[in-house]
């Protein structure tokens, strides 16, 4: 276990490395708050732990967001926030793939490709889910998927940064879910840029 993930976090993780100490769940949640009342995260399109499909990731055309369906968060919740970000990707921050909120406060899905209600800037600064592109070298990142139940519902526009949204976040989080795919490129898929090169 590194020593900058907390214990709690380590559990739900797979392949625990210092990296995931930088994710946002890590910054804002504890073990309390983790699956609190059942509220879970899952997608059709991959188990946790598994692989993501290229399908989902800059190695395709028309690549779009994988669909995700929840279970009832607990009854204080207001809102729910859903946070894509890649610890492997080096900085004092991870890389943030999508940053989606105004979900409602209830069970739920996002269809694949699904325009969510709002949407913020991933690390690419731009507010659509930034296709995963780790470098060819690399071994199989992360993508940490984490679904967050707020008290209030987040009053920041469409647009705001990572760290505005997380900013608003702080305090009012009653309920956490992780779900992680991971991914490696093949040699043959190279291209102009990489999750390396943008920070």
């Amino acid at each position: 276990m590194k020593e900058d993930v907390p214990a709690w976090l380590g559990k739900v993780l797979h392949n625990v490395r210092a990296g995931h100490g930088k994710l946002t769940v890590a910054q804002i949640g504890d073990e309390s708050l983790l699956n609190k009342g059942g509220f879970a995260l899952s997608s059709a399109a991959f188990k946790d732990g598994e692989e993501l499909d290229p399908c989902f990731t800059a190695d395709e055309e028309d690549a779009v967001a994988p669909p995700f369906e929840w279970t009832a968060p607990p009854p204080s919740a207001h809102e729910l926030v859903l946070i894509a970000e890649d610890p492997d990707a080096p900085g004092e921050e991870p890389f943030c793939h999508w940053l989606v909120w105004g979900l409602p406060a209830q069970k739920g899905q996002l269809l694949e490709g699904e325009t969510p209600p709002r949407v913020g800037k991933n690390s690419l600064k731009n507010s659509e889910w930034a296709l995963p592109q780790p470098p060819i070298e690399d071994s199989a990142h992360d993508y940490v998927f984490q679904l967050f139940a707020l008290d209030l519902p987040l009053t920041v526009m469409p647009g705001a940064s990572r760290k505005k949204v997380i900013e608003e976040m702080k305090g009012h989080v009653v309920a956490v879910a992780v779900l992680t795919a991971t991914y490696a490129r093949e040699p043959e898929d190279d291209d102009d840029w990489d999750e390396d090169e943008l920070d």
